[in-house]
């Protein structure tokens, strides 16, 4: 087998590998909308996975000598451009679920806020970063 079939199969894999990371992070968005703890472990694990088999492979790549004259020769510009169109897209949609996340965080951090300050407001009190604390019942101290 030449060197340069294996280079195609290699980025077929890629851009393989890519529609997949694409599929699941679209799958890990609907996850976070419905807020389901457990499925977002899984669908994070399965992320992870595929990251790492990307990783690889694109270290392949990036160490093959004729992949590189290959390229600069424009030999697999067309597979590169989708590739590269995957990986933005990627990237957009991996900005998206990390705002979601975020978001999510300052609602919790709200309602805790708001349980805290319900919970005991005679013993509000402060951290050293300005979020408030439950005061000395937290250290289990009765006045």
């Amino acid at each position: 087998m030449s060197t340069e079939n294996t280079n195609a199969q290699m980025l077929t894999q890629q851009l393989s590998q890519l529609t997949q990371l694409e599929i699941t992070i679209d799958t890990e968005k609907a996850i976070l909308q419905q807020q389901d703890p457990d499925k977002l472990s899984e669908i994070t694990n399965e992320k992870n996975q595929i990251l790492l088999s990307i990783q690889t492979l694109d270290s392949q790549l990036a160490q093959s000598l004729q992949f590189k004259k290959d390229k600069a020769e424009g030999l697999f510009a067309e597979q590169l451009s989708t590739i590269e169109t995957i990986l933005l897209r990627c990237k957009d949609k991996n900005f998206v679920n990390g705002q979601i996340i975020e978001q999510s965080q300052l609602a919790v951090e709200r309602m805790k806020t708001s349980l805290l300050q319900n919970h005991n407001k005679s013993s509000m009190t402060y951290d050293s970063k300005g979020k408030t604390n439950g005061g000395l019942s937290i250290l289990e101290v009765k006045a």
